[in-house]
């Protein structure tokens, strides 16, 4: 049986590979493919990590390299440490790698030295801004894939530009929509929605954790206020990353509307973005749940490797100005936000066609 090892190492990443584990137990006793499920250990924080586990179906690991904390530098290391000894001890026939986290990047490279084969599930997206750890993460993982799965045809484009072969590129979808999808009914609303007097459509849920917005307390500081007048008194949710809660400490005082809890779950998060009246966000993922779900999307970045979200979905840039912030507020107040439409073939069925490639190529 040919072995394939499905990297996880960030909570973005669990999402992504929950439909093609279960496309992969699909295939029953007479399956082709088997897999190694190994957890990097990235986030090892069970609130960022073993809820997710728990609560879509995702088996526990085979592996778990435990890298923890750390600096890029040394989270990557130790992630290639770790991954080139299991592969030295036990190879396996490819390494499949999804989005564009620090185990992403780190396990690619130790496999493709080892001469194992890689393939990369969300391939070719760009931000175009050097900035971002994580369009490093893309770039470097990208120049190393053997197999390309794309979510777009933008992301087709970008991987031709680069001189990747046609036959090498699959447009399948977006596998973190089929896990939404494919969990509709099981969302549910967290402990807190009545204690904070929450109601479909009265409230606001804002998500920060990249460093340009929340390293240093004067940024982040100023986006709290802004974001806490803007929303007109309506409760702002704020699941805290803890990136941004060990700055969100230095703060002081909160606007009054804002609702500071712990991160959610995945039943309980997307329930909130579900019902709010609009996302704020400087998240990549949670753009593309809010286009598929219709809820207006406020994004606090200057760029997005997720265009389609725009001109397609309900997202909009807004910038890394706060004082931007009110009249794209003031719009989804007045009804005046852009109606979506969910890109092609996210369908709830992109695992399916992943493993239909990798059964055909391998």
């Amino acid at each position: 049986m040919t072995r394939i090892d499905i990297i996880a190492g960030a909570r973005p990443n669990f999402m992504k590979i929950a439909s093609i584990i279960r496309a992969l137990e699909a295939r029953g006793p007479d399956k082709r493919l088997g897999y190694r499920l190994v957890h990097t250990g990235q986030h090892y924080d069970a609130r960022m990590s073993g809820d997710f586990f728990a609560q879509l179906g995702i088996p526990e690991p085979h592996v778990n390299l435990e890298v923890g904390s750390g600096t890029q530098a040394s989270q990557a290391a130790a992630i290639m440490v770790g991954y080139e000894a299991l592969l030295s001890g036990s190879r396996s026939d490819l390494c499949l790698v999804v989005g564009d986290v620090t185990s992403t990047m780190a396990c690619a490279i130790a496999a493709q030295k080892l001469c194992v084969p890689v393939a990369h599930v969300e391939a070719g997206i760009r931000s175009g801004d050097w900035r971002m750890p994580e369009e490093i993460n893309r770039m470097v993982t990208d120049a190393i894939t053997d197999l390309f799965f794309t979510t777009s045809e933008t992301a087709n484009a970008n991987l031709r530009r680069a001189g990747v072969q046609e036959d090498r590129i699959h447009f399948v979808g977006n596998t973190m929509i089929d896990t939404l999808l494919f969990n509709w009914d099981r969302l549910r609303a967290p402990a807190f929605w009545q204690a904070l007097g929450l109601a479909d459509g009265g409230y606001f849920v804002l998500t920060l954790h990249r460093p340009a917005n929340v390293d240093m307390p004067e940024g982040l500081g100023a986006w709290l206020r802004t974001i806490g007048t803007a929303a007109r008194g309506l409760p702002v949710v704020f699941p805290v990353h803890p990136r941004t809660a060990k700055t969100l400490r230095a703060i002081g005082a909160l606007p009054e509307n804002l609702r500071p809890v712990e991160p959610q779950p995945y039943f309980e998060f997307n329930y909130l973005v579900r019902h709010a009246k609009a996302v704020m966000t400087d998240s990549g993922g949670i753009t593309e749940e809010t286009t598929v779900m219709g809820v207006p999307c406020l994004t606090l970045r200057d760029t997005t490797e997720r265009p389609e979200t725009i001109t397609m979905g309900t997202n909009e840039l807004i910038g890394t100005d706060p004082s931007k912030l009110k009249d794209a507020l003031d719009r989804v107040f007045d009804g005046r936000w852009k109606t979506g439409r969910v890109p092609e073939r996210w369908d709830g069925r992109t695992g399916e066609r992943i493993v239909s490639v990798l059964e055909r190529v391998l």
